[in-house]
């Protein structure tokens, strides 16, 4: 599991800036160019487009998203892959506040944006090594994300052991309309990995990645509310920003199984992941696959991945009953507090079924996949209305050249 080059975390509303729209065009014009790029008879490529649409119940949040690749084998020995990807977001999500009674729905804030995103990769075969390198940028109305990533796989012991070193780093600009002056976030992500190949129908992984985010990590959106005295006897409900830690250190350790059963005419994926930060959140997920075919042209794939997660240390429903006294800004600095359900005790689920279509080998492929998602508050306190179960739909196509 090497470093994505291309993080690009959903923010809330707003509108696309110009730049954005620019940058979009670029993108596309990149994607033609490649299409129209003279043709060595040597090389191969491929274009994809997938689009997928992400709906909340009941009618929460809908997110829909185009997205485009072009790869280009550009000699034997090197590979260039650019992405585009555009989506749209509209709907509302709990703002943190509590409701003002018991059963009354919880305040919800009452979003739109536009995001614009694109990706560069260029992959080099060496002897033994094959080197990626990535640049990533992403634009939304109040976020601006910048990223690059060097990822290395060696082969040895007869390329039966494939080690893998990877670095990442993003540099981000917040300017939602809620702070006082625009903000910065940097985050580093390092990985280290071994694929090792057991029998020609197994194979197994382990990853070890560790990671640090600086900077502006509360989110502008979500709020805090604590009663406060303004005279005596009189008391009010007020709102304050959250004020997460201005650092965050992470640690991830993923292994993964793969195994062929051609008898079956089908493959077991499964992955197990563990996580933990210095927010105090502990996860865990678990993801099985498999991958049966039907036929010369037709595979299906059902899977399923369950997650659940520990509350971070500073989650709490609301500051009353206790001695913080919340600022007017975020500070990142202590006391820390947020009532973002996000950061709470859950657990969600994923269950889908994807098809694969081969129209014509080795030339036009076609996918669908169907999933449901859904989440869980565990910690006995958090309303159950804050959780959101999801309905999500993705097709695609892939044409080789």
């Amino acid at each position: 599991m090497a470093l994505p080059s291309l993080s690009l975390p959903r923010r809330t509303p707003g509108r696309l800036s110009s730049r954005g729209l620019t940058r979009g065009r670029a993108v596309l014009a990149a994607l033609l160019l490649l299409w129209l790029a003279p043709r060595d008879s040597r090389a191969q490529g491929q274009l994809g487009y997938k689009f997928q649409t992400w709906q909340e119940d009941p009618g929460r949040i809908r997110v829909d998203s185009h997205y485009a690749l072009a790869e280009r084998e550009l000699g034997v020995a090197t590979k260039l892959k650019v992405t585009g990807l555009v989506d749209t977001i509209v709907g509302a999500s709990p703002t943190g506040q509590p409701a003002a009674r018991p059963g009354a729905p919880l305040p919800m804030a009452y979003l739109t944006d536009r995001r614009e995103a694109w990706s560069i990769d260029v992959t080099h075969a060496l002897a033994a090594t094959t080197v990626a390198l990535g640049y990533a940028n992403s634009r939304e109305s109040d976020y601006i994300s910048d990223g690059w990533s060097l990822n290395t796989r060696t082969e040895f012991n007869e390329k039966n052991t494939t080690l893998l070193v990877g670095y990442a780093r993003v540099d981000d600009d917040i300017t939602a309309r809620f702070l006082p002056t625009p903000q910065v976030k940097t985050g580093d992500d390092v990985v280290v990995g071994v694929t090792q190949l057991l029998n020609p129908r197994t194979s197994v992984s382990v990853n070890v990645t560790r990671g640090v985010a600086r900077g502006y990590l509360s989110d502008p959106y979500k709020i805090i509310q604590k009663s406060t005295e303004l005279l005596p006897g009189l008391s009010l409900p007020l709102t304050f920003p959250e004020n997460r830690p201005d650092r965050r250190e992470k640690w991830i350790l993923f292994s993964g199984l793969n195994l062929a059963l051609p008898e079956f005419k089908g493959a077991l994926d499964g992955g197990y992941r563990v996580y933990r930060d210095d927010f105090g959140i502990r996860s865990h997920t678990l993801e099985l696959a498999w991958f049966q075919s039907i036929g010369e042209r037709l595979i299906v794939r059902p899977a399923v991945r369950y997650y659940r997660q520990g509350a971070a240390d500073f989650y709490r429903l609301s500051l009353d009953g206790t001695s913080i006294v919340p600022g007017s800004f975020t500070t990142g600095r202590a006391p820390f507090y947020s009532a973002d359900y996000r950061l709470s005790e859950m657990s969600t689920t994923t269950a889908g079924l994807k098809a694969i279509w081969t129209v014509r080998p080795e030339r036009l492929t076609l996918d669908a996949t169907v999933e449901r998602y859904t989440m869980r508050g565990r910690d006995g306190k958090t309303p159950a209305a804050a959780y959101a179960d999801a309905d999500v739909l993705t097709v695609g196509a892939t044409v080789v050249w």
